[in-house]
């Protein structure tokens, strides 16, 4: 998994907005607007209580009435479109605090001065200006604030004969202003900036989340996350594909796929008996890879989900070959020459002796007995020296349509040559993923299944016959060939020994072919399986590896 990368700081997040998230402030205008209409709504109720009740004496009471109903309205307007959807920019909420101001000591002038108790919501709007825009706005706000109600104050005094007490409590408002505007934009900057932080952090940490759930998806090791019943939480794509064949399907793997591969639960059950014990390679399908398996638990204290990890043991094989075959080549290039000299002079011994008259009938036969092991001696020692000779797989991107029908005809040039014709059936899915190998090396591994195709074939059926089909995989990145004969098929009881060396069943071969093929396609990363699928005959199958994965 990716590492954790260090969180900016707030630093590094440079200044701090001078306005709150456009979302944020639209809600945050929105509570604020409510709470202007509830404001004019108490004004509007009351209007229809005596004032006399409250000791309040208008000094324009027509304006002031007028002022509230006005201010009642245009609330009421505001909040109509926001329900209907509207969006307030900076320009509108600026707008609607000034105004709040204006209308406050409007209504102020209008009813009993400076004195009155509408002076304390004059503070609330130049508070809630400065949250919504916390900047120099702000502090405007607070100096328009504090010039009306100074105003108002020496206005009364002048014209209305008032005490000069009016002009010291304008001053004190003033003072209240400013103290608000401040303290709220030092309050609204630093809660902005931890907000700015934390939305750092969480998209960080959501961007984080994604790397690594693309990466445990790239991975080509396969991750599961198992209960202790072997049931499937999670799994990346590398152990569906490595388990069940990467199958199309749009759910997640733990509602298709409930049950473990029967080797890997056999595993999961011994591993949960003895954490200390290493689980054997198995393969999960005959035409699976080898798969290594390590499990460990994610919660040490509870227990109850274990972590799989699930290798493709073919580059290790691929390595372990490499190796195998370099002690064969010093161990054959050694002992080649002395078995080849004795073994020459049998063949030829038995060639002269073939000359004489005086041999009978039961003579010939033993010396025919003679040539034809020595001939398959021969032949399993050139099997052996082009195994240890084998050069490193030089890999290209390879189309394998047109590759395959260039194949089907230079085989057949060479087939049906002095021999019954050889007919081979070609079947070539659209759309083919394309796949990197070595053509040199996949053609030994071609020709060999199809000589030995064809051979069965007509031992069988009298037909020289087989069928080749080029498909995808399940998961519609790989390409696979098959090669199916019309022989007898494979006896049940051989089936796990067709790929070992020196195994044969017929009594004319080396027992070598499957296994170099097998050889040959490790070495190229493709992987060549027995197909049991019930239909008549043998097919062979050889699944080429990713072609943007391959080492």
């Amino acid at each position: 998994m990716a590492a954790d990368t260090p969180v900016r700081s707030a630093e590094a997040l440079g200044p701090a907005p001078s306005t709150p998230p456009g979302i944020q402030q639209a809600k945050l205008f929105r509570i604020y607007n409510h709470y202007r209409l509830v404001v004019s709504l108490m004004l509007v109720a009351l209007l229809f209580v005596d004032p006399v009740n409250f000791d309040m004496r208008f000094r324009l009471l027509d304006y002031y009435q007028a002022g509230v109903s006005a201010y009642l309205g245009l609330n009421a307007f505001i909040a109509l479109l926001l329900i209907a959807g509207f969006h307030p920019s900076q320009r509108h909420i600026t707008l609607s605090i000034l105004l709040d101001i204006l209308i406050m000591h409007g209504l102020l002038l209008a009813s009993t001065g400076i004195t009155n108790g509408l002076a304390n919501l004059v503070i609330v709007s130049v508070a809630a200006g400065n949250i919504l825009t916390p900047s120099r706005m702000g502090t405007f706000y607070a100096a328009l604030a504090a010039i009306c109600s100074l105003g108002i104050s020496g206005w009364a005094v002048l014209t209305l004969g008032e005490s000069a007490d009016d002009i010291v409590r304008a001053g004190s408002l003033g003072i209240l202003y400013f103290a608000a505007a401040f303290v709220l934009q030092s309050i609204s900057r630093r809660m902005m900036r931890s907000e700015a932080l934390a939305t750092s952090r969480a998209r960080s940490i959501a961007e984080l989340e994604k790397i690594n759930q693309q990466i445990i998806q790239r991975m080509r090791t396969g991750i599961l996350v198992l209960d202790r019943f072997g049931q499937i939480r999670l799994a990346n794509a590398a152990a569906e594909e490595l388990l069940y064949g990467a199958p199309k399907a749009s759910a997640p793997i733990h509602e298709r796929a409930t049950v473990l591969p029967k080797p890997l639960k056999q595993g999961l059950d011994a591993w949960l008996k003895d954490p200390t014990q290493r689980i054997e390679p198995f393969q999960p399908s005959p035409t699976s890879p080898l798969l290594q398996v390590n499990f460990t638990q994610l919660d040490q204290e509870r227990g109850d989900q274990i972590l799989v990890f699930i290798e493709d043991m073919s580059k290790v094989t691929q390595q372990a070959q490499q190796m195998k075959l370099a002690s064969l080549g010093r161990l054959t290039a050694g002992i080649a020459h002395e078995i080849r000299n004795p073994l020459g002079a049998i063949s030829h011994a038995a060639q002269l002796m073939e000359e004489s008259p005086n041999l009978d009938p039961g003579d010939h036969q033993m010396l025919g007995i003679i040539r034809r092991h020595s001939r398959r001696v021969n032949g399993i020692i050139e099997n052996v020296l082009d195994l240890s000779r084998r050069r490193a797989a030089n890999a290209d991107l390879i189309e394998v349509a047109p590759w395959l029908q260039e194949f089907k005809e230079d085989f057949l040039q060479t087939q049906n040559e002095g021999r019954a014709e050889a007919d081979i059936i070609l079947k070539i899915d659209p759309q083919l993923p394309s796949a990197r190998f070595d053509k040199s090396q996949i053609e030994q591994v071609m020709v060999n299944l199809c000589d030995n195709g064809l051979r069965y074939s007509e031992q069988h059926s009298g037909q020289r016959r087989i069928g080749i089909h080029a498909g995808a995989t399940e998961d519609g990145e790989r390409t696979y060939i098959d090669v199916r004969d019309q022989g007898p098929g494979i006896a049940p009881e051989h089936r796990n020994s067709v790929f070992e060396p020196f195994f044969t069943t017929d009594k004319t071969g080396t027992g070598l072919g499957l296994y170099l093929a097998r050889e040959l396609c490790e070495a190229n990363q493709a992987h060549l399986s027995l197909v049991e699928d019930n239909k008549p005959g043998c097919c062979f199958r050889i699944t080429f590896a990713h072609p943007g994965r391959m080492i």
